[in-house]
């Protein structure tokens, strides 16, 4: 093989030739799982986890495979909100803009129904994107951005235009890691560590949770705690976590039943609390799994005639912007997000230096006292 084979991407070409099966057959393992048997398809991606290949058009028409450009995957830049919490304010009661007979979004749906809140869209995404952007700008790198859909497919697209992957992960990207080996370096962000070989930027979120609940306790005198979030990411599983130790050592314990809330599509949020209401049964202290969980809940209290933090603490995860502009001002626990995009894009330029094994970059937080716990902040 000469230098040049060997140092080249793998091409559709090459997996079928692998695989013994037609250019279709490639792509289809990949697009159009259901147009393969399970035999074929498996065949197919055995073969590209041989030869490392990640597909792309893009990434075909390579002479040597590289591009210079580095990549940032983040899910949907829209989030979907509960109808109920509309009912209290509708600006953030959000759903997708819906367009007209001609394609167009009607004014009424974009800067006064969906574009003047910030609350609608991921705003931790949106300051680690920046970090990332401005060090890819100062390392003279092009940045090449997309978003998550419900299937793998853009991560796939994008991971075969660029040299490196900046990832916050997903239930919908998870497949696209694991379906192929990456000739390419992955970041994930915010992901607890595991037996693979992408490398990780995140924070301390036991940490964090932990100087949280000493503020709560030694601060405020609260005893009765509970947590709001729901575990899917393991970001929130280790926040739950670290809050019901830290509370723990204080000889407070966390409530068992966790208020179902997510950022993205439904959940039981309003109906729970409104049902702790209607029984007596609200805890002194609503510790959110990030911001944007915060802000949900500040808006379901207020549409019951409830205010933190005289009726209830509330508290949140990330220091988003929004929760310093917000009302009341939300006390959080901030974690450096600028330099965790920084940080994933010398990783991906290999600025940080060599990497004879994954990078796993742990920042650590910082608590931000403000009005939501009775804080003057």
């Amino acid at each position: 093989m000469s230098e040049a084979d060997a140092t080249r991407r793998p091409t559709v070409y090459d997996v079928a030739q692998e695989a013994k099966v037609s250019i279709a057959s490639v792509s289809f393992a990949f697009r159009r799982p259901d147009k393969l048997s399970d035999a074929t398809r498996e065949r197919v991606l055995e073969a590209a986890r041989r030869l490392g290949y990640a597909p792309s058009a893009a990434a075909r028409g390579l002479a040597h495979g590289r591009t210079g450009t580095l990549g940032l995957h983040a899910f949907d830049l829209l989030l979907e909100r509960a109808d109920p919490i509309a009912e209290a304010n509708p600006l953030t009661g959000l759903s997708r803009p819906r367009l007209d007979a001609g394609g167009v979004i009607p004014w009424n749906q974009t800067d006064d129904d969906v574009l003047s809140d910030p609350r609608a869209f991921p705003l931790y995404v949106d300051e680690v994107q920046r970090g990332f952007e401005l060090e890819c700008w100062a390392l003279g790198r092009p940045v090449m951005l997309s978003s998550g859909a419900g299937t793998d497919v853009s991560v796939a697209d994008t991971a075969g235009r660029v040299d490196g992957l900046a990832i916050f992960p997903s239930p919908q990207t998870a497949p696209a890691l694991a379906r192929y080996a990456p000739t390419i370096p992955i970041v994930l962000f915010s992901a607890a560590p595991a037996d693979d070989r992408h490398h990780r930027v995140r924070v301390d979120n036991v940490g964090g949770m932990h100087a949280l609940a000493d503020h709560l306790v030694r601060a405020h005198g609260i005893r009765d705690v509970a947590f709001v979030g729901r575990m899917e990411a393991s970001d929130t599983v280790e926040r739950h976590a670290g809050l019901a130790a830290g509370l723990a050592d204080l000889g407070v314990f966390l409530r068992d039943e966790v208020v179902d809330a997510t950022v993205r599509g439904e959940d039981d949020l309003v109906p729970q609390l409104r049902g702790l209401i209607a029984d007596g049964r609200l805890p002194q202290a609503l510790v959110c799994a990030t911001d944007q969980h915060a802000f949900a809940v500040l808006d379901a209290l207020a549409a019951e005639g409830l205010r933190a933090p005289d009726d209830v603490v509330v508290t949140g995860f990330d220091g988003t912007l929004a929760a310093r502009l917000s009302s009341p001002s939300l006390t959080t626990v901030r974690q450096p997000m600028e330099a965790m995009g920084r940080a994933a894009a010398r990783i991906l330029a290999g600025a940080a230096g060599p990497a004879d094994r994954p990078f796993d970059v742990v920042f650590e937080p910082r608590l931000v006292v403000r009005r939501s716990c009775g804080c003057r902040g």
